[in-house]
């Protein structure tokens, strides 16, 4: 019954990780990749609808645009601003005044440091616009607003830098002129400053805005491991929502208020999201619009209160843009220096987040140590280990003394095998007197299956782990196994994981995964075979199994776990043999040692 239960666990577990990997892991890492290789060479002209502008009262609609490649809609936008900072490159829309043209310095789209930078913002007119604006929206005679339309002037400064600000300014005509400062730091923090002076004979009354937009969802958008859409903080909560939550047109905005927090549309890696006075309240939402059958606009919005400025008068307020790559540090650093509330909570930690963060503090703390996070992996695994050894201990001691027992359990077996009750209450007894816990022999996998889940997310979702190198042929911890038969182990230039069908794919087992294999199968071999040949083949075939399963997986997790299949073999060994326990690994391997081979 023991051997039945734990082969129905292996078989869940393997069903669940293959189904994890095939329907949601492998589909988004495909989607990706094919986002950013078409926002790197957008070449489509088919004219479409433009998306509205950005909802809620007063704020513009857009007008007709066309689709074209990055570097034509660009130049159609009229002048900008370059953007050159230590992280970042871009420019911004003097038309607008909209940050929609930004780069990612340091990375890449893959491993080769040559091949194109990876795009964040783009402008309206690509295949996949996705930008931000600052603005105000007026009421009673306030006049114009600067729009959507509105072509501002550069008034101060030359290229946007960190310590070398840039000013924009606008007169609406009707006595209100309104002023930005746009400011960026050494890494994704924009500082954009409104200012507007009242000229006229008349108060006017107006509500400083920011958004961040987004025409057309990635491909991979629903996922049970990654969330991907809305995320922000309100009320020092996580407010979030999924692109398929506005799949039809008719479902409201999903709207909030709050002291403090943010708003933003983050994808696994990167996010862009907009920041308001952390002093303040503001209302915010979510909302999704439809620009035609297939596309939908969606916008991650908040606005502030009212301000009434008089004849004469001036007043400012200071948004903060943060656009760039979900460095943990790097969020925390402005959570704690400027402030921004909750923004760690951009990292999608998921429900065991009591787990996957110290997971990640302590593989981070071992990578800035070594300075390789495959090395750091093993380490994680070496303190994993040391941390639940008293437990794995006790568990082990107890399956030892199982094996012990298992003459005499046999023995019960035949003495009461006409009365079930009778043989049950026998070897209960028998637990009882040699203080033996069956269940406790399931404590290791027990233990196991939340911080396997756990690491798999924080190399899924952290960027430390994107392309982060080992050694050898393993140049992404994040990615599979490079190396297979069908490119012979390396020896062909490709990736077989990159160009075959996801089956395909699957069955081209790298290097990893088959150490992981042989590691699984000797630690099967440490405990005698099962007398049932149906149980002795299954146990035979899930090393097996679980090599070609986990050849999909990401390569530093098939690291984590032949390093653990290897510690938890000697940790095994070394426990059965204080506890007398004989070890059969040498007579299952056939592989008896050459003074027993002599007899």
């Amino acid at each position: 019954m023991n051997n039945k239960n734990l082969i129905v666990t292996f078989a869940l577990s393997a069903l669940v990780l293959f189904g994890w990997q095939w329907f949601i892991a492998m589909p988004q890492m495909r989607a990706e990749q094919a986002r950013q290789a078409a926002l790197a060479h957008q070449e489509k002209t088919q004219p479409v609808q433009a998306a509205p502008g950005a909802p809620g009262p007063g704020l513009p609609a857009g007008g007709a645009n066309v689709h074209m490649s990055r570097d034509a809609a660009l130049k159609a936008e009229g002048a900008r601003v370059a953007i050159d900072t230590p992280m970042l490159d871009g420019s911004i829309a003097l038309k607008g005044a909209k940050l929609d043209d930004l780069r990612l310095k340091k990375y890449r789209e893959t491993p080769d440091p040559k091949s194109p930078e990876i795009v964040l913002l783009a402008p309206k007119s690509t295949d996949f616009p996705y930008y931000a604006e600052f603005g105000w929206i007026g009421s009673g005679g306030a006049g114009n607003m600067p729009g959507d339309q509105t072509v501002w002037s550069q008034t101060g400064g030359g290229a946007l830098s960190p310590g070398h600000p840039v000013t924009l300014s606008w007169d609406n005509g009707h006595g209100l002129v309104f002023s930005r400062v746009i400011a960026i730091d050494d890494k994704y923090m924009f500082s954009v400053a409104d200012s507007v002076a009242n000229t006229s004979g008349a108060a006017a009354t107006l509500y400083p805005f920011a958004y961040v937009a987004r025409e057309g969802a990635p491909k991979a958008t629903t996922s049970y491991i990654l969330h991907l859409g809305f995320v922000g903080v309100a009320g020092g909560s996580e407010v979030d929502a999924k692109y398929d939550d506005f799949k039809d047109a008719a479902t409201p905005a999903k709207e909030f208020s709050s002291t403090g927090g943010w708003v933003g549309i983050t994808d696994k890696y990167w996010m862009a999201a907009v920041i308001p006075p952390q002093n303040e309240t503001y209302n915010g939402a979510y909302r999704g619009t439809d620009i035609n059958p297939s596309t939908k606009a969606y916008q991650a919005y908040y606005r502030l209160g009212a301000r009434t400025v008089a004849p004469g008068a001036s007043l400012s307020v200071t948004h903060n843009l943060f656009a760039g790559a979900k460095v943990v540090d790097i969020l925390r650093g402005y959570e704690s220096g400027q402030g921004v509330a909750g923004f760690d909570k951009a990292v999608d930690w998921g429900w065991f987040w009591f787990i996957t963060q110290p997971l990640f503090w302590l593989l981070d703390v071992f990578y800035k140590f070594i300075g390789n996070f495959g090395i750091a992996i093993l380490m994680l695994t070496v303190a994993v280990k040391l941390l639940f050894f008293p437990l794995a201990n006790t568990s082990f001691k107890s399956m030892s003394r199982m094996k012990k027992v298992q003459p005499e359990m046999e023995r019960l077996k035949k003495l009461h095998a006409d009365d079930a009750q009778k043989q049950q209450m026998a070897i209960m007894e028998m637990y009882k007197r040699e203080k033996v816990n069956p269940l406790t022999g399931c404590l290791p996998m027990l233990i196991q299956i939340p911080v396997f889940f756990s690491l798999y997310k924080v190399l899924y979702v952290t960027i430390e782990m994107r392309q982060a190198p080992f050694y050898g042929w393993i140049h992404d911890l994040s990615a599979p196994d490079p190396t297979s038969i069908i490119n012979l182990f390396g020896l062909l230039p490709f990736d077989p994981h990159a160009v075959l069908p996801g089956f395909l794919a699957i069955l081209s087992i790298g290097i990893w995964p088959i150490l992981m294999g042989m590691t699984q199968f000797v630690q099967t071999k440490l405990n005698p075979a099962p007398s049932d040949p149906v149980q002795a083949r299954m146990f035979a075939l899930m090393p097996v199994i679980f090599a070609f399963m986990f050849a999909t997986f990401p390569a530093g997790l098939v690291i984590y776990y032949t390093w653990n299949n290897l510690l938890t073999v000697a940790q095994q060994w070394f426990i059965m043999h204080k506890e007398g326990v004989e070890i059969h690994l040498f007579e299952n391997l056939k592989l008896r040692p050459a003074h027993k081979a002599k007899k």
